[in-house]
């Protein structure tokens, strides 16, 4: 698989998930408070879980594509807020071909806030700290839903899956 299929796809399929996810969630009883909602203390609540998943696909496109990108720093203030961010990245990601993209043996160099730096290749980045971030965020949003009483299960978090069925089972 090349840089291209490893992310674009993934991320778009992760962000179309989350906004069904969230559509699901403006009809819960507890609507936009559910954006406040954690896992732990120590955790993000869902605002920032989704602001940080809807940054990291721009923020690997920069590096993957050389194309500007600007992180956004504020939380959304309601479901439908967030969705909309997860439609314009995905809009935004749709625009990146798989020609746009850089080699996959070449060098990228991130600093994270806390003063740590790493240097790796890009199919290293996507392999060893893009997707798995992104998926950390994704899993913990769909987690924050479910602990927060949202009726979903294993089927809305891979609804992708369902144009490979060949056979469901008999109701």
């Amino acid at each position: 698989m090349n840089l291209y299929e490893q992310s674009i796809p993934v991320y778009r399929q992760g962000l179309t998930m989350l906004s069904g996810l969230l559509t699901k969630a403006e009809a819960h009883s507890k609507g936009d408070a559910l954006l406040e909602a954690k896992l732990a203390d120590d955790m993000h609540p869902l605002a920032v879980q989704i602001r940080f998943l809807s940054n990291q696909p721009g923020e690997a496109a920069e590096r993957l594509t050389g194309r500007a990108f600007t992180s956004r720093d504020d939380n959304d203030a309601s479901l439908a807020d967030a969705r909309n961010v997860l439609a314009k990245m995905d809009e935004h990601l749709g625009a990146i071909k798989e020609g746009d993209m850089k080699d996959g043996d070449s060098q990228t160099v991130m600093d994270l806030p806390n003063g740590m730096q790493f240097t790796m290749t890009l199919s290293e980045y996507i392999r060893d700290w893009a997707m798995p971030n992104f998926y950390f965020h994704l899993t913990t949003a769909y987690a924050i839903l479910r602990a927060e009483g949202l009726e979903i299960g294993k089927a809305d978090f891979v609804p992708h899956m369902f144009k490979y069925a060949t056979k469901m089972p008999d109701s």
